[in-house]
């Protein structure tokens, strides 16, 4: 079983995060042998990172219940998916804040971008990439980006959003989110096995 974590990477009010990510996570779920979980940074309200202590050097040992809480959370994911808005040119400070609280919980993990705002979120995702490489992460090459038009009709629906307001435009030439699920599943099962390989 592939265990995939989708990340509501907003806490704001009125926020359009989880439309996205519940439907992402369904899309996830259809496929054989893939568990996909959704994780609500509202369900994790972490310190502002002030570890005197890089992540890497402590050993899983956080000095923050919750930062311990959501590190075992995060340990248990074989892939990640980031729902990432753009704020300013860049994502949101309590996605980096998660981020940079812990280290290998991320490392040797495949991760997908969903993104929406100014260039359809392009910006924001391209700092997540690097990001992302640092953790020793591997961001997968497809990214879903919103367009407006799905945005703005998805951002006037209660949840659960009708799936085909998102899969109608990213479906529309070519299938951009098979595309983004075959290649994240893929991904997590070689590094799944990978890991288990470099544990025995």
């Amino acid at each position: 079983m592939l265990n995939i974590h989708v990340i509501i990477g907003s806490t704001r009010v009125g926020r359009f995060s989880d439309k996205p990510a519940h439907w992402i996570a369904d899309e996830l779920a259809q496929q054989r042998d893939v568990r996909s979980t959704i994780v609500d940074l509202r369900d994790h309200p972490l310190p502002f990172y002030d570890s005197p202590t890089p992540p890497a050097r402590l050993g899983g040992q956080y000095p923050h219940a919750s930062v311990q809480a959501f590190s075992a959370l995060m340990a248990t994911a074989d892939a990640f998916v980031m729902v990432a808005p753009e704020y300013n040119h860049g994502y949101t400070a309590v996605l980096k804040n998660a981020l940079d609280w812990l280290y290998a919980e991320w490392m040797n993990k495949p991760v997908g971008f969903i993104s929406f705002g100014g260039a359809g979120g392009a910006r924001a995702v391209e700092q997540l990439r690097q990001v992302a490489i640092e953790l020793q992460m591997l961001p997968i090459k497809n990214g879903l980006h919103i367009p407006v038009e799905a945005y703005l009709t998805a951002m006037q629906a209660p949840l659960p959003v009708d799936p085909e307001i998102f899969n109608r435009p990213l479906r529309a030439r070519t299938d951009r989110v098979g595309a983004f699920r075959s290649e994240l599943v893929k991904l997590g099962l070689v590094m799944q096995a990978a890991r288990a390989a470099s544990s025995v």
